[in-house]
């Protein structure tokens, strides 16, 4: 069974930090895009940050020059690292991630439980 787990979301002042780790196991053999995700109640889930297995970074506009996500293909793990944070980035973050469980083999799409971050102003 595939599993993704979020965690290190939590409460800061606004200005702050956090640092959002997802951690894959189970039966993957690789994986392709990780991804940060993020919804508030009563509005879509929207994009923060992708990153291919070969580095590839992309961010909303939003969150440029504030978030940096990265990963550990060895580990299967990806990071959010969030700084400058604004009362407005407060949201349920998910993690996403599209693997493969045998080289070249289908592509399945998994999203973690979520974390909660809160930034108070």
């Amino acid at each position: 069974q595939v599993q993704l787990v979020e965690s290190g979301g939590g409460l800061v002042q606004a200005g702050g930090s956090l640092r959002l780790s997802c951690a894959a196991s189970g039966p993957i053999f690789s994986i392709n895009t990780m991804g940060w995700y993020r919804q508030v109640p009563g509005k879509p889930r929207e994009l923060v940050a992708t990153i291919t297995s070969g580095g590839m970074e992309n961010y909303a506009d939003s969150v440029k020059g504030r978030f940096t996500i990265s990963r550990d293909n060895a580990k299967k793990r990806g990071y959010l690292q969030m700084n400058s944070l604004k009362p407005e980035d407060t949201a349920v973050y998910y993690c996403n991630a599209d693997y493969t469980v045998v080289a070249g083999g289908i592509i399945y799409e998994y999203w973690g439980q979520g974390t909660q971050v809160t930034v108070s102003s």
